[in-house]
């Protein structure tokens, strides 16, 4: 079994955390950090762990905010490689701090910097290229925006890829884990000028984040992300096409009819389709059902498809809510018969709740429904 994520944020991680803040300020007190910190830690999560690590700070820091910055920024290792992500390991006997264990140090920030914020966007600018400072941003974004959004234009230019990272990930309106940045969720314009600059950015750590942002504008404003196109993805590099992409899978699971069309999807299929999942009954927990699909092209001239299905889930109180799974993107040549076979898990987990119940499946060829079938879910 996996280990949970919240022991990413350990004792051992802790006590390594006060001996090089001890190295980096003499006056540290690292015993009663270290037992302020591990005390009651095993309890927590991850979220409420980083949490409880920064109030540990905050009792053995030096109260003037500038210099207990200082020491957590005279504390950290080197910058992390780019493609290390937020995952950065701790790195054993080397000095210095990286990795997940800088999270509570941006939380102490995000708490305490907020009269200070020239200094704190400092700090975290540090910390970002540790690990990341993308959930300690937001706060700054709310209380103080037109330093945050100065302070964003320049990074854009920062030499560091995670500091020009966390102006598209740390502005996301939608961030998990983040504070939702409603302001953005009802106007994300803001944000546009910046991922213009981004979106062709030397690290693809960059460009992933433009476009899980992008696509999080998608979710609210999807004429946004289908005029970005318009203006975007004509003559544009290979680098900025697959952003792009990747940008636009919300809007293309969903059939959004301009989006479809920017990518040459919008066409509806020529010929006909069928849909069949096994076994009709299916067990939650058990090896799932299988889909094949069947696609029978009629037209004279070779047809890009993107085929996906929607799973219409049981809710609680009866009816159902449908999710769209990705499947193929392919092309099939003029008269072809092509068969394709996808296995559908049906495994508990966190984020969805299963019922018992007929489960219909549609079928979606450029986001039209071309057939439809169905399971029926046990739960034992």
């Amino acid at each position: 079994m996996a280990e949970p994520f919240k022991h990413l944020i350990n004792a051992g991680l802790v006590q390594k955390a006060g001996e090089q803040l001890h190295a980096a300020w003499r006056g540290f007190d690292r015993a009663t950090f270290t037992q302020l910190a591990t005390t009651g830690l095993d309890a927590l999560e991850l979220k409420a762990r980083a949490r409880h690590v920064a109030a540990a700070l905050q009792a053995t820091l030096p109260d003037d905010f500038d210099a207990a910055c200082g020491v957590l920024e005279r504390s950290l290792a080197p910058p992390v490689a780019p493609d290390a992500g937020i995952v950065a390991p701790d790195r054993g006997d080397a000095p210095g701090l990286a990795g997940w264990i800088v999270w509570p140090m941006t939380e102490w920030v995000a708490a305490h910097g907020l009269a200070e914020p020239e200094r704190a966007l400092q700090a975290l600018h540090a910390m970002t290229q540790r690990f990341t400072a993308e959930w300690a941003l937001r706060p700054f974004i709310v209380q103080h925006p037109a330093l945050a959004w100065a302070t964003l234009a320049r990074w854009c230019s920062d030499e560091s890829a995670h500091v020009r990272r966390l102006v598209s990930e740390g502005s996301r309106p939608r961030l998990p884990w983040g504070l939702r940045l409603q302001s953005l969720v009802d106007d994300p314009g803001p944000t546009l000028p910046l991922l213009a600059r981004l979106q062709d950015d030397d690290s693809d750590y960059v460009r992933r984040s433009v476009a899980n942002h992008l696509n999080d504008i998608a979710k609210d404003h999807p004429a946004v992300v289908a005029d970005w196109l318009d203006q975007h993805l004509p003559s544009a590099p290979p680098t900025r096409r697959a952003m792009l992409r990747h940008a636009s899978r919300t809007l293309i699971k969903q059939g959004d009819a301009r989006v479809l069309a920017a990518w040459g999807l919008g066409a509806a299929l020529k010929g006909s389709a069928t849909l069949t999942v096994s076994p009709e009954h299916a067990v939650l927990g058990g090896d799932g059902v299988t889909l094949q699909v069947v696609l029978h092209a009629t037209s004279r001239q070779p047809q890009v498809l993107e085929v996906d299905y929607a799973v219409h889930h049981v809710k609680a109180a009866g009816g159902a809510t449908a999710k769209v799974f990705k499947g193929w993107r392919l092309t099939v040549a003029a008269g072809e018969q092509r068969t394709l076979i996808k296995r559908h898990a049906l495994k508990p987990i966190t984020t969805r709740r299963y019922h018992a119940g007929w489960h219909a499946v549609d079928l979606l060829v450029n986001g039209q429904v071309v057939a439809q079938a169905g399971f029926e879910l046990r739960l034992d």
